[in-house]
Formats: structure tokens, C-alpha cells, sequence
């Protein structure tokens, strides 16, 4: 998703930027960081320790964001909630994007909230770019402008990546050495940013204000160490999901009219193979083999997010204990008080 701000990670410099964003005051309140990949029991676990702590949960999910995306986001319905308030679901259209920048803010002035009520904040999720910009900080860079990316991909078309990777190499080395020619994405948008304020990529990473979250955090990452399991129980998932109407949910946002392919929404695991079947371009089997790989490979990126996580808690999905780790959690904010 398009982004006028930029996830800091490792970066510390703390140079102005010349054009400077006045971000939210950065709360210092005690925050539950409930982390894992896809199908290992994340919903449930932020449920059991609201329900302890007297808490709310905020979903960290790029995906359950979209109104009438339910099947196949694995969306927890009314009864799985069992009456814990979750907060950023259901927030917006297919057709509307939400960026990292949105969830930092909206994440932020939730956790005020939340806390302000005398509850817990509990974030849960597994879009590990959401928790990075939270807890990282983000920085400003020039929005994205419609008109300037149409212009940049009509060059796309008409001279060719490697024409535009030269260009980029030329103005940013840096970022030309990061970006891959055939990651048209992101080489437009550095060459986009470079021709807007005639800063390189680079060099708003160096020049950004960081503000990571200055709270006491936990950070718990639910752990699938079974792999064989874990894939097994991603595809009997997934299955569940298609006898559960999956592919009905898809064909109705198909047939909607105002959605494509390259779409945030459409590009979630899962609905992206089933619209290629409706669209003719698989046939069932091989969508369906395509989704479930999909997923798989969608746990393993999220499993290297995580692997670079510091302070993590790490839990065993498939040997939690839950009454021990409510202990935890509720022994770790009462310290953090």
C-alpha cells in the first residue's frame, strides 16, 4: 500500500525533515503485542487475556480492515469476540486503501482510548508492517500524487524498467541498490519522491524523525514449531474456509464491478487465486492449490518478520498453555503500572 511515510527500523539518525509532520503525541502506555503467523490461535488468545485483564483488542490486520471480506480473512465473528470490544475491523470499503500510516494513527489515538476507560490495550495481529510502525516509528516523505504515478508508469511502458532503474541509480544510489529492476512498485515510487521534492529515497531515511513508541511493551509471538502441522492445518483451514462460502464471498466482490486485481484488497491471501478463477484465468484446482500455497508462503514471511523481533516472548502455538500465559501477561502489567 502507498504510503506518504516511511517504516524506521535500524535507521536512528535524528536530522529534520525538511518537510516535517507533526506526529501524535507518542503515549507511554503499557501495550500487549500479541504476534504470530496465520492459523495459530491468535484470536482466541487476545479473547482469553481481554477477558483476564479487563482488556480490549486492536486488530493488526491489514486484511480485516474491509468491509464484506469475512470468510476469507478469517474475520472473528460475534461469537468468537464473546463480548471483548475489537477495535479496526470492519472500517473500510474494498475499494479504499489503508495504509501503515493509518493504522499508526488510528492504533495510537485507540490505545489513549482504551487505556483512558482503565482497560488494557491488547493489539493482535499478524501484519508485521503495522506493529513495525507503531513501535518503530515512521517518517515523512512526500505523499503519493495520482497524476505523477500515472505519468511515472506511462515511462514504464515506454522505456522500460531498466531505462528507469538506470535514472534511479543515477539521482539514488542507495536506494537503486535496494530496489530490483523488476520491482516496479517501489522503483516508481523512489523515482516519484526523488522528482517531487528533489530529495533522494535515501536520504529521507536519514534525514526522518523517528518516534518509536515510548511505552512499556510485550512483545508475544505465537510460534508454530510443528512446520508439518502448521502446513497441514493451513490447507484443512482454507478448505474449511471454501465449504464455509469463501468462494461466494469472492465472486460477489467480482461481480461488485468498482474492484481489480491490483487492488490492496483483491491482493489479500486467498481472494487474489479465487478471483483469477472467476476471472478465467485458472481453473478450480489449480486456484485453490495456488491459495493454500499462498498462505503457506504468507506464514513463512511473517515467520521471518518475527525472527527479527527483539524482546520477543516466543510461545509454542501448538503446546500453549493458556492459564500459565494469562498469568504472564497479567504479572507483566501489573509491574508496568
Amino acid at each position: 500500500m502507498e504510503s506518504g511515510l516511511v517504516i524506521m527500523g535500524a535507521m536512528n539518525q535524528t536530522t529534520a525533515s525538511p518537510h516535517s509532520l507533526t506526529l501524535p503525541p507518542m503515549p507511554k502506555i503499557p501495550i500487549v503485542c500479541l504476534m504470530g503467523p496465520t492459523a495459530t490461535g491468535k484470536t482466541a488468545l487476545a479473547v482469553a487475556l481481554a477477558q483476564a485483564l479487563d482488556g480490549e483488542v486492536v486488530s493488526v490486520d491489514s486484511a480485516l480492515v474491509y468491509r464484506g471480506m469475512d470468510i476469507g480473512t478469517a474475520k472473528p465473528d460475534w461469537a468468537e469476540r464473546d463480548g471483548v470490544p475489537h477495535h479496526l475491523i470492519d472500517i473500510i470499503e474494498p475499494n479504499q486503501t489503508y495504509s501503515a500510516a493509518d493504522f499508526r494513527r488510528d492504533a495510537l489515538a485507540l490505545i489513549g482510548d482504551v487505556h483512558a476507560r482503565g482497560r488494557v490495550p491488547i493489539l493482535a495481529g499478524g501484519t508485521m508492517l503495522y506493529f513495525r510502525a507503531l513501535l518503530d516509528g515512521m517518517a515523512e516523505m512526500p505523499e503519493s500524487d495520482p497524476a505523477a504515478r500515472a505519468g511515472l508508469e506511462a515511462e514504464l511502458a515506454q522505456r522500460g524498467a531498466q531505462a528507469l532503474h538506470q535514472e534511479l541509480q543515477q539521482v539514488d544510489s542507495h536506494a537503486a541498490e535496494r530496489i530490483h529492476l523488476n520491482d516496479p512498485q517501489r522503483l516508481l515510487r523512489a523515482l516519484e519522491v526523488y522528482r517531487s521534492s528533489g530529495v533522494p529515497l535515501s536520504e529521507w531515511h536519514v534525514r526522518a524523525q523517528q518516534s518509536a513508541y515510548a511505552g512499556p511493551v510485550l512483545k508475544l509471538g505465537l510460534i508454530p514449531e510443528d512446520r508439518p502441522r502448521h502446513r497441514a492445518l493451513v490447507a484443512s483451514r482454507f478448505m474449511a474456509m471454501i465449504e464455509a462460502g469463501f468462494a461466494d464471498e469472492v465472486q460477489a466482490l467480482y461481480r461488485r464491478g468498482d474492484l481489480r486485481l491490483d487492488m490492496p484488497s483483491v491482493r489479500c491471501v486467498g481472494y487474489r487465486q479465487l478471483w483469477q478463477y472467476f476471472n478465467g484465468d485458472w481453473d478450480w484446482d489449480l486456484a485453490v492449490e495456488k491459495a493454500i500455497t499462498a498462505t503457506r508462503q504468507l506464514a513463512k514471511r511473517q515467520m521471518t518478520w518475527l525472527r527479527k523481533e527483539s524482546d520477543l516472548t516466543a510461545w509454542n502455538a501448538f503446546e500453549l498453555n493458556r492459564a500459565e500465559s494469562v498469568d504472564f501477561v497479567r504479572d507483566w502489567c501489573a509491574k508496568s503500572k
